[in-house]
């Protein structure tokens, strides 16, 4: 199967005549295919491989908590874009899953907060291993210089794409949960749930279940 796979892109990229499109619309084509290949190979097909039945947004969100701290149940619902009720019912199935776990603040009796538990880690922690294993087999086929140059016309691309979008005050989620504290993005729309929350502003700090 895999050699099919590669026997077809070599057909795919070579030898066409007339047949590709050019200028904006080829790189429109291309960058929903880009998208859907990256959301189906790096997403859907990897939570499959993990063992887990989680959908992407609930990945992310796992990831969120576990790279910084515990956090409200409105807060989860603003992460997923979500009304708090609904936020409630995708946390009961992380908690039936042993995934993340409620616990009280301790700095306000009335907030329940949410932490990943260990499992969870490990879970996050196989899915990265098999997604850098994917990607090594796909970058094998590029050198390190088409790749640092691809890096950068994406990053050109995407942020002027971004730039040009109306910012309509929700949270930013562009990246699927891959943080950067460095993400140019950010200049641009201000509202980065990561940067929200490393901001501190006297939060719970996380906790992994012992």
């Amino acid at each position: 199967m895999a050699a099919k796979k590669r026997n077809g892109i070599a057909a795919a990229t070579n030898g066409r005549k007339g047949g590709n499109r050019t200028g904006a619309d080829g790189l429109v084509r291309y960058a929903h295919i880009f998208a859907s290949a990256v959301k189906e190979s790096l997403e859907v097909d990897l939570l499959r491989e993990t063992g887990g039945s989680l959908t992407p947004p609930q990945f992310h969100l796992l990831r969120l908590i576990a790279l910084n701290g515990r956090h409200q149940i409105g807060e989860v619902a603003d992460f997923l874009g979500v009304t708090p009720p609904a936020a409630t019912k995708a946390i009961d199935k992380l908690e039936g899953l042993g995934l993340v776990r409620r616990e009280p603040s301790t700095k306000d009796r009335r907030a329940t907060l949410l932490a990943v538990t260990k499992p969870a880690l490990a879970l996050v922690a196989r899915y990265e291993e098999l997604e850098r294993t994917r990607l090594g087999a796909v970058l094998a086929a590029f050198s390190a210089e088409e790749i640092s140059q691809f890096s950068g016309l994406l990053e050109r691309f995407a942020l002027r794409l971004v730039a040009q979008s109306e910012d309509d005050g929700g949270l930013c989620l562009r990246c699927s949960a891959y943080f950067d504290d460095r993400c140019p993005v950010h200049d641009l729309t201000a509202n980065c749930p990561y940067q929200r929350m490393v901001s501190g502003k006297g939060r719970d700090r996380a906790a992994v279940e012992a």
